[in-house]
This record gives structure tokens, C-alpha cells and sequence, in this order.
């Protein structure tokens, strides 16, 4: 047998293997992407957020492709066993590269699926307060409210306390002002509770409270606590500190200040 006929064999041996192999890549690849479309309109009837939803299509599609390249490849003969242990040897040294990055990965999978925060929430974490505008695979991005851009690691945001502000919708302020000694305590009460009960965002259905918290070493202070919606948090807060000190001024009562009295003694000498 010389040399072409040994390619002819050679043909007529794998070539059912070979259109097989293609027919399953083909079909294969079809099936997945019906099944990636079918996943994809399931997750958005379910109202999952949409970067969720881009990363499980993305891994759905790509886990299942190579499933049937993997089939492909068995039925045309190769040997997978070999690949697989290539693939496994490289992920293991690829994982060792990037611990760091599979942490922030794997801590981005967790925010997505357990929701301690969405996009447009304000939290509060690792010493920053701002507003969640972007959760991706590795970091969390906020802006603080200076407008500043913050990215933040995905996991060590997930590995320490997060405040999520946004959660309640109504928040209580807990404000304290100080009045000198000599003023007089009722009429400070009765200035703080016209502030607060014109404030904006000033909620009349809960309680609220104005109370002599505590008699320091030159201040009278008051504890001031009421509650308000939380998108009218920050602008109750403003409101209320610009305020008490404009009606403080005009009704006569002191904040004081610390400051120090300088006494000095005059030695009398008789020329």
C-alpha cells in the first residue's frame, strides 16, 4: 500500500468521526444559544439586576460551549483525558497568580446574588460613604459627596461592615446643641422645636424629642432627635444646623465657644 492509498484509509477511517464531530459542534452550539436566549428572558421576567444578569449569560453560554467542544472532540477521536489535565494544571497556577483577583471575583458573585447593596444605594464601608453607581465583577464603584470616584475591592467590602443607608426608608437625626449657662433652657427648647417642626422632610406622624442631654464644662447641651425620610436625610441635617443657629441669634441665646480668660495681677512698688 503506498502512501496515498494509506491517506485514503486514513480518510474513509475518521471521516464519519470528523462530520460527526462537526454536526455536534454545530447543532451544539445552536442548543446553547437557545438555551443562553431562553436563560436570558427567564432572568429578565424575574427582575434580576441587570449585571447579574449579563454574568450568568456570559457563563452559562461559555460553560456549555465548552461542554460540546469537549463532546466534539471525543467523538473525533482525540483524547480529552490529556486536555483536561492541561487545563486543570494551568487553572491551578493561573489561580495562584491571581488569588487576589478570584477573591474580588468571587466576592462580586456574592454581592450579586445576596444583594447587601444595589446600584443607587448609599452606603457607608472600609471609611467611605457614597453612592454605589456601578457593582462589577471585581470592584464596587462609588461616588462620595464631594463627587468623588471611589473603587472599592469586592471583597473587602464584603469582608467588613457595610451601612446601607438606603435600606429604611425613614431615618431618625440625632443632633446636639449647646447654649450657655446663663440662657434660658425653655426658651432654647421652644427655638429647637419650631426649627425641627418647620424643617423639610420633618416627619408630624413620628415622635420626637428635645431633651437637656448633658450639662458639660461651659455648655448647656440638647439632644435633638426626629425622624425624616431617607432622601431628605442630608437635607434635614444642613437644615436644621443652619437654622437653630440663625433663631438662636435672633432670640438672644448664646452657643458658646471655648475660650480662655486671661487675669492679670498688677504688682503695686512704692518709689
Amino acid at each position: 500500500m503506498n502512501y496515498f492509498e494509506h491517506l485514503i484509509s486514513i480518510g474513509i477511517e475518521y471521516a464519519p468521526k470528523i462530520a460527526g464531530a462537526i454536526i455536534v459542534l454545530i447543532l451544539g452550539f445552536w442548543i446553547v444559544n437557545r438555551i443562553a436566549k431562553l436563560a436570558a428572558k427567564g432572568m429578565k421576567k424575574s427582575y434580576m439586576e441587570l449585571e447579574l444578569q449579563a454574568f450568568l449569560q456570559s457563563f452559562i453560554s461559555i460553560g456549555l460551549k465548552v461542554l460540546v467542544v469537549f463532546s466534539a472532540a471525543g467523538i473525533a477521536g482525540i483524547e480529552t483525558a490529556s486536555f483536561v489535565a492541561v487545563l486543570a494544571a494551568a487553572g491551578f497556577a493561573i489561580g495562584l497568580a491571581l488569588q487576589g483577583s478570584l477573591s474580588n471575583f468571587a466576592a462580586g458573585i456574592l454581592v450579586l446574588l445576596f444583594k447587601p447593596y444595589r446600584v443607587g444605594d448609599v452606603i457607608a464601608t472600609q471609611g467611605y460613604i457614597g453612592t454605589v453607581r456601578e457593582i462589577q465583577i471585581f470592584n464596587t464603584i462609588i461616588t462620595n459627596l464631594e463627587n468623588r470616584q471611589i473603587i472599592l475591592p469586592n471583597s473587602s467590602v464584603i469582608n467588613g461592615p457595610i451601612e446601607n443607608i438606603n435600606f429604611q426608608s425613614e431615618k431618625q437625626l440625632d443632633l446636639v446643641f449647646g447654649i450657655g449657662y446663663d440662657d434660658d433652657i425653655n426658651k432654647a427648647k421652644e427655638v429647637l422645636e419650631n426649627v425641627i417642626k418647620n424643617c423639610p422632610g420633618f416627619l408630624e406622624d413620628r415622635d420626637y424629642k428635645i431633651m437637656v442631654k448633658e450639662l458639660a464644662d461651659s455648655s448647656v447641651n440638647f439632644g435633638v432627635r426626629f425622624w425624616t425620610k431617607t432622601e431628605d436625610f442630608w437635607d434635614a441635617n444642613f437644615y436644621v444646623h443652619e437654622h437653630v443657629k440663625k433663631a438662636f441669634d435672633e432670640r438672644g441665646v448664646s452657643i458658646p465657644f471655648p475660650q480662655l480668660d486671661l487675669h492679670m495681677m498688677r504688682e503695686n512698688s512704692n518709689n
